[in-house]
C-alpha cells in the first residue's frame, strides 16, 4: 500500500436526510471519512460536510473503500445520543457486498475475534488469545460459480470486520485491496456498500432507517 495515491471522486456529496439534529449522506468509495495523515489526504467527507452544514459532527466511519450510508450529528446533545447508540449496539446496519467464489450455504454468522495486525497496519487479523470479539451475520442474495452477492449485518463493530471475516471464509470481497488476492483483488474498487442504517432520533426517540441505493 506505499504507493497509493488519494485520488477521491470530485462529486458533492449525497444528503439523504437534515434536520436540526441529523444528517444523513451516502458516502462515494474513494473519499476518507476524516482527514487522513498529511495535507494530501485532508480532503474528506466530513471537510466537504462543513461548508453546508458548519456544526457537522462524526459519529462513525465508514472505510475509504466502502460507499454507502453515513449518519453525522449537528449537535453535540446529538453526537452523545449517536454515539452511545453505536457502542450499545442498538444501531441496525445492512451491508451488500461482492464476495469472490461461491457460498456453500445460504446464511450463517462468523464469530472471530480481531486485532490489529501491527506490522501491516491498517491491516486487521484473528486472534483467538488476544482479539476483541467480533461477530457477523450474513445472507446469500444469489450466487454463481464465480462470485456470491451477500448481505452482512455486523453484531459488533470493529475495523475492517466485514472484510476480514468474509476472508476467513475463504470468500474476500471483490476489490479488497488488502484482503483478496490475484484475480478477486482486480476490481476497480472495493465490492463493499452500506446499505442501511436505522438508529433513534436523538430528540423524539423516534426509530429512523435510511438507505442508499447499491452502485454496483
Amino acid at each position: 500500500m506505499s504507493d497509493f495515491v488519494y485520488a477521491p471522486p470530485g462529486d458533492a456529496p449525497v444528503v439523504v436526510h437534515a434536520d436540526d439534529q441529523v444528517l444523513v449522506v451516502d458516502k462515494q468509495a474513494g473519499l476518507l471519512s476524516v482527514p487522513g495523515r498529511g495535507e494530501d489526504r485532508a480532503d474528506c467527507l466530513i471537510a466537504r460536510l462543513r461548508g453546508a452544514f458548519p456544526t457537522v459532527l462524526l459519529v462513525h466511519r465508514l472505510d475509504l473503500d466502502t460507499s454507502g450510508v453515513m449518519v453525522f450529528a449537528l449537535t453535540p446533545h446529538a453526537q452523545r445520543h449517536l454515539s452511545k447508540q453505536f457502542e450499545e449496539r442498538q444501531t441496525k446496519k445492512v451491508y451488500v457486498a461482492r464476495l469472490s467464489g461461491r457460498l456453500e450455504h445460504a446464511q450463517g454468522r462468523v464469530d472471530l475475534p480481531l486485532i490489529v495486525d501491527w506490522p501491516n497496519r491498517p491491516r486487521q487479523k484473528v486472534d483467538h488469545a488476544e482479539g476483541r470479539p467480533a461477530q457477523t451475520d450474513w445472507r446469500v442474495v444469489r450466487a454463481s460459480d464465480a462470485e456470491t452477492r451477500v448481505r452482512l449485518m455486523p453484531v459488533t463493530g470493529r475495523s475492517h470486520q466485514l472484510r476480514v471475516h468474509m476472508a476467513s471464509l475463504g470468500h474476500p470481497i471483490l476489490g479488497d485491496p488488502l484482503y483478496a488476492t490475484g484475480q478477486a483483488a482486480a476490481h476497480p474498487r472495493l465490492m463493499l456498500h452500506a446499505e442501511s442504517l436505522r438508529f433513534r432520533h436523538p430528540d423524539s426517540g423516534v426509530q429512523m432507517g435510511f438507505s442508499a441505493p447499491v452502485p454496483f
